[in-house]
């Protein structure tokens, strides 16, 4: 069993563009992933009343899967495969990156008053090259204690997401409509996380604020939460992600030199492709850094 048992990941904000700032999770200086998920941002919820919100011109991606849930507002997704597609609430978005794909991101002029959700990357095995776009406009649900649980990605309690993974994968919104407890089945060869988007809850003696990420460890089969009023959750787990990684803007990699192409690449409007229907310049990329970069493992350490 993981010695991080109940380490508490506190987020950092982190600007998103002009307009959105982020409480970014993972990846965290304690804990750099929890199973393939390794890539965490927390938004809202934002009053974007006479605001644009979220307004993120096309930019690449390289080596992981984006997911992108949402419990209030609405996002226009557009990528260079030609996907254009609106995102609602209760819905799953899951692009998948491959050798290289580019996207937008924007809150449409006529919009609601509310943002708030998360934006999730999946780190990809290094033999997925090939880029892909699902939308999943409902998902299944089951109810657990007090909380209705929604199965966004992988299985819990019997019941199975129909979005499509490349390893052992596990994300659920967890809601508890008043106060209430559940307990949750785990699957004990997976880590966990678990993290609270709005209301408080007690998990495993650990009281948490919106926007912290507490990470479980693996080799459990349950774990227990009470809330003293409403509240919601997301539970993260996955079979531990053995393959070290280079992460850097926007790509997942396996080297430096990896990172490197890609980046000469994207400035280069080579490989990425266009995402047709979106207007904006694309984001240009930020300068490499003077020294290496170097890959890390799931614990931080470097190879």
């Amino acid at each position: 069993m993981s010695t991080d048992l109940g380490l508490l990941l506190p987020g950092h904000d982190v600007p998103l563009g002009r307009f959105t700032t982020v409480r970014r999770l993972l990846p965290h200086r304690e804990r750099r992933m929890i199973g393939a998920w390794c890539f965490v941002d927390h938004f809202g919820p934002d009053d974007v009343r006479g605001r644009p919100g979220m307004q993120v011109p096309p930019h690449p991606h390289t080596g992981l899967q984006t997911v992108t849930w949402l419990v209030d507002g609405i996002i226009e997704h557009r990528d260079s495969l030609g996907s254009h597609q609106l995102i609602a609430p209760g819905q799953l978005n899951l692009m998948t990156s491959g050798h290289g794909i580019a996207h937008s991101e924007y809150t449409p002029p006529d919009h609601p008053d509310g943002m708030h959700g998360l934006q999730l990357w999946v780190a990809l095995p290094s033999a997925v090259r090939s880029p892909g776009f699902a939308h999943h406009p409902s998902l299944p649900a089951l109810r657990e204690g007090g909380a209705d649980v929604t199965v966004v990605i992988g299985r819990l309690g019997g019941v199975s997401s129909p979005a499509t993974t490349h390893t052992p994968l596990l994300g659920a919104e967890i809601l508890f409509p008043a106060a209430g407890a559940a307990t949750l089945p785990l699957t004990p060869g997976f880590e966990h996380g678990i993290l609270v988007m709005s209301g408080s809850a007690t998990v495993d003696g650990h009281t948490l604020a919106p926007g912290s990420l507490l990470y479980l460890g693996d080799g459990r089969d349950a774990v227990s939460v009470a809330c003293p009023d409403e509240a919601r959750l997301f539970l993260l787990g996955g079979e531990p992600f053995d393959e070290p990684l280079v992460m850097w803007w926007n790509f997942v990699g396996r080297s430096h030199e990896e990172i490197v192409e890609a980046r000469t690449q994207w400035m280069a409007g080579e490989r990425f492709g266009t995402v047709e229907g979106c207007a904006a310049a694309p984001l240009p990329a930020p300068e490499l850094p003077t020294v290496r970069l170097k890959a890390r493992d799931r614990h931080g350490r470097t190879h």
